[in-house]
């Protein structure tokens, strides 16, 4: 089987919440047999910034809905959204 590398942006709550905790408690999230396999930041408008996670997960888990529902259950995650997937 192969793999899915999937890159969701993570919005958080709100300007003062540490991207850097918020990054750990992402990755305590993710389900069994998903890794973070970097993490970028994007500027987004007055102060918010998101965090853009590149996940991989295996191809026979039935995509990204585990990790975006995990991600969505977080402390301060506002909103999870695909921005894009591919095979690996």
């Amino acid at each position: 089987m192969g793999k899915v590398a999937a890159v969701l942006k993570v919005m958080p709550q709100s300007p003062e919440i540490d991207l850097d905790d918020l990054q750990e408690a992402l990755s305590e999230s993710l389900p069994e047999g998903a890794k973070i396999n970097g993490t970028d930041t994007e500027e987004v408008a007055f102060g918010l910034t998101a965090l853009l996670t590149t996940v991989i997960v295996p191809d026979d888990s039935g995509g990204t809905e585990a990790v975006e529902e995990a991600f969505s259950t977080v402390d301060d995650v506002e909103s999870v959204s695909v921005e894009e997937v591919g095979r690996i």
